[in-house]
């Protein structure tokens, strides 16, 4: 199950699973064109995917995607998280308004993602979880939309999750990409890149691609000794 698999990191992280052989279940929000696109891409892969409209800071709806997935598909072997928002406003300027949907979109939908298939993993002593939190959510260079102390909650909940689950034999880790997304942080100024290349070893933004093969490791057999892990990645997302 991946959320926000229409777009950006999520629909390359879909195309990615897809040519490694995983059925696929992916949620959006509203983008029906790009969601239909994204499902012929990684179908044509010869997987299943099944795409469903949704809005992942609802529980009840995000808990019938997972029985929806079980269903059809069977167990839900692996869980990833890539849904988030941020606002155009520095944190001092936030209102209930701005505020209450990044932290609903961001933390809450990684909650009721992980909640949802969680139980059912720890019954079969076995499941992969990866989050896609950002650079911004570790050293927290932007100073707008409530967006670090979002991505930061993920890194959080990573660890407390990891934590509490190994020994049922579910591998929990976190992403955290350095993205320049169209529909996100394009709005960074350019003196906030340029300081936040500088945090990246390789001093570059990269590819959506490179952080879906990070997923991919993450949810391999390579990855089997990996918990509460947090890789960064240098990525410019222009999907």
């Amino acid at each position: 199950m991946v959320s926000a698999g229409s777009r950006g990191i999520g629909a390359a992280t879909v195309c990615r699973l897809a040519a490694d052989g995983w059925d696929i279940s992916f949620c959006h929000y509203e983008d029906e064109q790009r969601a239909l696109e994204v499902e012929k891409a990684a179908s044509e892969l010869g997987v299943r995917v099944l795409a469903l409209q949704l809005d992942v800071t609802d529980g009840d709806e995000v808990t019938s995607w997972a029985r929806q997935v079980e269903e059809e598909f069977g167990p839900v072997e692996a869980v990833v998280s890539c849904a988030g928002i941020t606002r155009d406003q520095p944190l001092t300027r936030l209102d209930d308004a701005d505020w209450h949907p990044v932290v609903d979109t961001t933390l809450d939908g990684v909650f009721h993602l992980c909640r949802a298939t969680l139980f059912a993993m720890m019954r079969r002593q076995s499941g992969r979880i990866v989050m896609v939190s950002s650079v911004f959510g570790v050293y927290a260079h932007a100073p707008w939309g409530g967006y670090p102390a979002a991505r930061s909650g993920i890194v959080g909940f990573t660890r407390e999750l990891a934590a509490t689950t190994s020994r049922f034999g579910i591998r929990a880790n976190a992403i955290a990409p350095a993205v320049t997304v169209k529909d996100t942080t394009a709005i960074v100024p350019e003196s906030t890149r340029n300081t936040l290349t500088e945090t990246i070893i390789l001093r570059r933004f990269g590819r959506a691609a490179e952080v879906a093969d990070r997923v991919a490791f993450l949810l391999s057999d390579e990855a089997r000794d990996l918990t509460g892990r947090v890789l960064e990645v240098s990525a410019d997302i222009s999907l």
